[in-house]
Formats: C-alpha cells, sequence, structure tokens
C-alpha cells in the first residue's frame, strides 16, 4: 500500500458565502443564543447577531468601502471581532486577521503588503497599546478627518475604527458606527454579487525567507472546514463551544466560529485572552459541552489550584491541537474533564486549517500517536523528494488536495507556486507517516519552523531582523524543547570583530519591535557555526549540542525517542 488516502465523502459542500450562512443560522436557530462573552457580559442571538452585524456592514459600505476592500482588525478576543468578521463577509471586504502580540514593525508590513484600507483596533491588550501604535506609524492621524487619513508610512489606510465610544482624534468609534441607521439597500445589492469562491480572508503565517506571507482563503475554504470539524465533533444547535484560543488564528475563528455557526452551536468567550480560571468558570456558567486549546492551555487548565470547585460535568467534547499531546494530559483531560469524545486536530493556515482529525469514539491511543484520518472530501499524500508517494509506514512530505487549499499567497504568485504545485497540492513541509487504517503521524519538519504553545515562528524572519544590529555578524535560529510550551527559541550569535553584547542587550533590541514568543529564551555568542562544505550552518548540530548541554545543566528533559 502507498500514502495516498482520501476522506470519507460525507456531507454535500457547501456552496454558498459566509453571509448566506448567517442569514440561514439566523432563520433556523434566531432565537437560540449565538454568541456569549462572559468578560463582556454580552449575549447575543442567532438573530441579533445577523441585525448588528448587517448595521455594522451597512455603515462599514457608507463608509465608502467597495467590494474586496481589505480591512483590518487588531484586537483580542471580544464580540465586536466577531461582529467585524461578519460584517466584513456580508459587505464582501477581505478580512486581515492581525496577530494581537505583533509591534509596528510587524503591522507597518501586513497592513501595506495586503493594502489594508480600513482598520478596526482595540484600545490596548496586556502591554499593547494598539492605538499609541497606530499613530507612531501614521502620526498624520490626530490632525485628520475621521476616515480620510493620509499617511506616509501607511499610504493605503484611510479609516482607523477603535472599538468602545470614548472621542480620540482622527479615530471612528466603533461603538457609534455599530449603532447608527442606514439604508441597508446597498448591502442587499451587494449581496447578490457575492461568490462563495471570492477572497474572505487573509491571514499572515512566518515565511522561511524573511517576512510573513499572507494565505489568502476563500468563503469556501473556511466554511466547509468549520462545518466539517463541527460534524467531526458530533456539534449540533445544544452545543455550547468554549473559545479561549484567539480569534486572529483559524483555531478560533474558523474552527470555533464557523463551526458554531454551520450547526447553531453557541460560541462562548470567557475572556480576552487566555486565563486558565477564566475558562473554568465559563464552563461552569455557561455549561459548555465542548473546550477548545493547545496542550498547554489544557495542561494549565489541569494545574489550576482550585480545578476540583468547578462543576465540569457538561463538557462532551473539544479540539486539542497545535502540538503533540502527551499521553497522561489525554487521560487527564477525558477522566477530569469528563472530555471523553475529546477530538485531536492538525493542519495549517493554507489549508483552512484542519486537514486530519481523530474521530469521537476513536481509541485513546490513536488520539495520542496520530492526528487522525483524512478529512471528508480532501485527499493526502506523503511524499519523498522526488515527488514519488512513499509506502505506507515510511516517513514522507504531507500534501493535501481539495476544497480547503488556499486560493494562494496575496501578491505572491512565486511562493504560491511553490507551495501548490501543478496538480493542486498544498506542500505543509512536515514529514509523516501514514499507518494502514489511514491515520497519519507527524515525525518532524522539512522546514525549521518552532512551535511554542501553538504558535508559529520561523527563524528565518527573527534571524533577519536580528542581522539589522550593527554589532551583529550572522546569526542561526533553532527550536529547543520545552516541557511547557512545546519548544523555545534560541539564538547563537557571532558579532562583528572586537564588539561585545549581553543577553540583556540583545533582548531588549527585540522588546517591542518583534512579537514577544519570538524572542529569544536561550542565547549563546560564539565564534563559529558548524557547517557544511557548501557553507550552509548545520542547525541540526546547534540544537543537538544545545541540548546535550541543557540536560547535563538538567535545565531540561527531553524524554527517550522510545
Amino acid at each position: 500500500m502507498l500514502s495516498h488516502f482520501k476522506g470519507l465523502p460525507g456531507a454535500p459542500l457547501v456552496e454558498h458565502t459566509i453571509g448566506q450562512a448567517l442569514v440561514n443560522a439566523a432563520a433556523q436557530w434566531g432565537d437560540r443564543e449565538a454568541l456569549v462573552s462572559v468578560h463582556q457580559d454580552v449575549r447575543l442571538t442567532w438573530a441579533q447577531l445577523l441585525e448588528q452585524s448587517d448595521r455594522l456592514a451597512s455603515n462599514l459600505i457608507a463608509l465608502g468601502l467597495q467590494t474586496g476592500d481589505r480591512i483590518g482588525i487588531w484586537s483580542p478576543n471580544c464580540a465586536e471581532w466577531v461582529l467585524t468578521q461578519f460584517a466584513a463577509a456580508r459587505a464582501g471586504l477581505i478580512l486581515v486577521t492581525i496577530n494581537p502580540a505583533y509591534r509596528p514593525r510587524e503591522a507597518e508590513y501586513t497592513f501595506n503588503k495586503v493594502g489594508v484600507r480600513a482598520l478596526v483596533a482595540a484600545e490596548r491588550f496586556k502591554s499593547s497599546d494598539y492605538l499609541a501604535m497606530v499613530e507612531e506609524l501614521a502620526p498624520e492621524l490626530a490632525s485628520s478627518e475621521p476616515g480620510q487619513l493620509k499617511s506616509a508610512k501607511l499610504p493605503t489606510l484611510e479609516m482607523a475604527i477603535k472599538l468602545g465610544s470614548a472621542p480620540r482624534p482622527g479615530w471612528i468609534n466603533f461603538d457609534e458606527l455599530a449603532a447608527r441607521a442606514v439604508s441597508g439597500d446597498e448591502l442587499a445589492r451587494r449581496a447578490q454579487t457575492l461568490s462563495a469562491y471570492d477572497a474572505i480572508n487573509i491571514q499572515f503565517t512566518s515565511g522561511t525567507t524573511g517576512m510573513p506571507k499572507g494565505a489568502t482563503l476563500s468563503h469556501h475554504n473556511i466554511l466547509n472546514n468549520g462545518y466539517f470539524v463541527g460534524a467531526a465533533q458530533d456539534f449540533t444547535a445544544d452545543d455550547r463551544l468554549c473559545i479561549p484560543v484567539p480569534l486572529y488564528h483559524c483555531f478560533g475563528m474558523v474552527m470555533g466560529v464557523l463551526a458554531c455557526l454551520t450547526h447553531g452551536a453557541a460560541m462562548v468567550f470567557p475572556d480576552d485572552g487566555f486565563e486558565p480560571e477564566a475558562v473554568l468558570k465559563a464552563i461552569e456558567q455557561e455549561r459548555c459541552t465542548a473546550l477548545y486549546g493547545v496542550p498547554t492551555m489544557f495542561i494549565a487548565e489541569l494545574s489550576e489550584p482550585d480545578f476540583d470547585k468547578y462543576d465540569l460535568s457538561s463538557l462532551r467534547t473539544g479540539i486539542m491541537a497545535g502540538a503533540c499531546c502527551p499521553e497522561p494530559v489525554m487521560r487527564e483531560v477525558i477522566e477530569r474533564m469528563h472530555m471523553r469524545d475529546v477530538t485531536i486536530g492538525y493542519g495549517m493556515t493554507e489549508t483552512s486549517p484542519i486537514s486530519f482529525q481523530t474521530d469521537a469514539d476513536d481509541p485513546l491511543e490513536k488520539r495520542v500517536e496520530t492526528v487522525g484520518r483524512v478529512q471528508p472530501h480532501l485527499e493526502c499524500k506523503l511524499v519523498d523528494e522526488s515527488g514519488n508517494v512513499v509506502p505506507i509506514g515510511t516517513p514522507g512530505e504531507l500534501c493535501t488536495k481539495g476544497y480547503s487549499v488556499m486560493i494562494g499567497y496575496w501578491d505572491n504568485p512565486q511562493k504560491t507556486a511553490e507551495a501548490i504545485d501543478a496538480d493542486g497540492y498544498m506542500h505543509s513541509g512536515d514529514l509523516a507517516t501514514f499507518d494502514e487504517q489511514g491515520f497519519g503521524a507527524i515525525v518532524g519538519r522539512i522546514k525549521d519552523m518552532i512551535i511554542r504553545g501553538g504558535e508559529n515562528i520561523y527563524p528565518r524572519e527573527i534571524e533577519e531582523y536580528l542581522l539589522e544590529h550593527p554589532k551583529i555578524e550572522d546569526v542561526a535560529v533553532v527550536g529547543l524543547p520545552h516541557e511547557k510550551y512545546g519548544e523555545e527559541v534560541c539564538a547563537w550569535i557571532r558579532l562583528e570583530s572586537g564588539e561585545q553584547m549581553t543577553e540583556e542587550e540583545l533582548r531588549g533590541f527585540c522588546k517591542d519591535q518583534i512579537a514577544h514568543y519570538k524572542i529569544p529564551r536561550y542565547v549563546r555568542f560564539v565564534d563559529s557555526f558548524p557547517m557544511t562544505v557548501t557553507g550552509k550552518v548545520q542547525k541540526y548540530l546547534i540544537r543537538d549540542q544545545m541540548v546535550a548541554e541543557m540536560q547535563q545543566e538538567q535545565t531540561i528533559h527531553v524524554p527517550s525517542p522510545a
């Protein structure tokens, strides 16, 4: 047998837009709760969610936004995020999801790469002051008429919309915009022109050659993926999903919001960011039946000092994704959190995202040793370096074909052609094996991507930033194993002749310039790197040396391959 499997047919693919799906949900489950934002004390039924989304969409159109314009959202989880997501879909705008951890340098690149014309931004979150960062990039904002920004650094951005109602020069207030009464005639007309195959979302995923790439996804991509992710958990309108994962990522906005949309389940947001106690409180208070998270989130919830005082008996299912799940953690999730039907999912942003998922009735060993089987209407194969499909049990690069494969990387046909081959297969860069039943297991990565707590980090992006420091001659970034986060960033630094630098100086150079999770935790100043005869850095030798040193120092514990 060869490592090539097709998913079961399942239900027919949905051929309408996300906006139409919201209309259908309001018609079918109108009086049922659709959205609960616990930290904001906001509750909306499906009928109310449609009404408020349409009012916001009509106002965005009234501001002058045209079909296909890009609207960015830079905010932690909140009800307004979901309203913006649906309003953009109803108005035919392309939603650009911006990581809340981004700093001005990353935000500027993102806005300009895709030509963001309007931006919805929260005031602040943790150490991030979004309004101040936008004003740093566009100092012209304070003296401009709201909606008429002309910025040298952000030439396409015209409309800056801030969450809340407090006045601020140059900004449009979200609350006022969402409440303003305008005609919905243009919205109704525009809805007739939209196609399920139109681009609806751009998600930035880091690239091996530097700055992030904008994976462009259609209604058809993500609406169907949300449906099948929910179907694998047996979602119905009686389910209530607790969503502590971020909305800017496919885990929140597709696997969360769109899975609920297509099955009538309620989406419950416990807080603006992940707080384990807030998650436990929300599950008990809202009687949630499903919970999402990466393994580190589940570990934090199980480790909460007052864990046993919360009633989690309403839970039955959910998804753990983003990293491999240790068997003891999975057992605790099933037994102590009552999630007997918890599933494992695997995919990538470029495949909308899920291409593999375990079933609720798969045995425990399949839920900890594999990522499940191929989702309906998709096919996956494992290939060697020559593109030949490898035999069962042999590692090969995982490639996915079907409805979920992205339209392409925004304004980057070269990288699109490198990622999607002539037969329509998206090449993941991940090494996997298949067994005879079609269960897949991820065994490594062709690319040197680091996954820290569910965040994808590409070393090249960090290396290019660090090389801007005048004292640094060369740098090599690798991932090191970490018990809590899965991996942490390590940087080997070679300084210019005669220069000196401390770890604190290096991290200070990174602070507020790149996202916190990309800042190296481990730093070594070295005279040379291990190299191949052709001059390429042998990163695996750097990693092996660091792991050996840290094991000797008892800094880390690395499980044996067995």
